[in-house]
């Protein structure tokens, strides 16, 4: 089940919600979702979505993360793999290694690892306009 999230379009573009785990819930093994999906629980394995993987204030995740976009404010071991960006919040803390284009760490946010700053998917591919000058046809 997907559903919207009231007032969570930026730029024309709507994420799909699909799911959340809650405070008090632990998985172990490989979580696979379509949508946003947010994570405020315990999780060791992988966690893979074509959206966005947000992990809470109270999550604490041991693996591998592979997203677009990836909001930490929790606790992150691991590999992450963003499409997009991946951004570390205010009280979030990443160990490990961060692969993507664009990585903000906000003022109290903690990193400690590497990062390999990858070309955008998006500005991968060029593209050229031809362009005429006034007057001629």
């Amino acid at each position: 089940m997907a559903w919207k999230w009231p007032g969570a379009s930026k730029n024309g573009v709507s994420e799909e919600w699909t799911g959340f785990i809650d405070q008090g819930v632990t998985l172990e093994g490989t979580l696979t979702v379509t949508g946003t999906f947010r994570i405020d629980g315990n999780v060791k394995g992988n966690i893979i979505s074509e959206q966005t993987v947000i992990l809470g204030e109270g999550a604490k995740v041991e693996g591998q993360i592979e997203g677009n976009r990836v909001v930490i404010a929790g606790r992150f071991d691991g590999v992450i793999f963003a499409k997009g960006r991946v951004e570390i919040q205010v009280k979030g803390v990443v160990t490990g290694e961060v692969h993507a284009p664009c990585m903000v760490i906000d003022p109290g946010g903690i990193f400690d690892g590497r990062c390999h700053m990858l070309a955008s998917s998006e500005t991968a591919s060029t593209v050229t306009i031809p362009i005429r000058a006034a007057g001629s046809a």
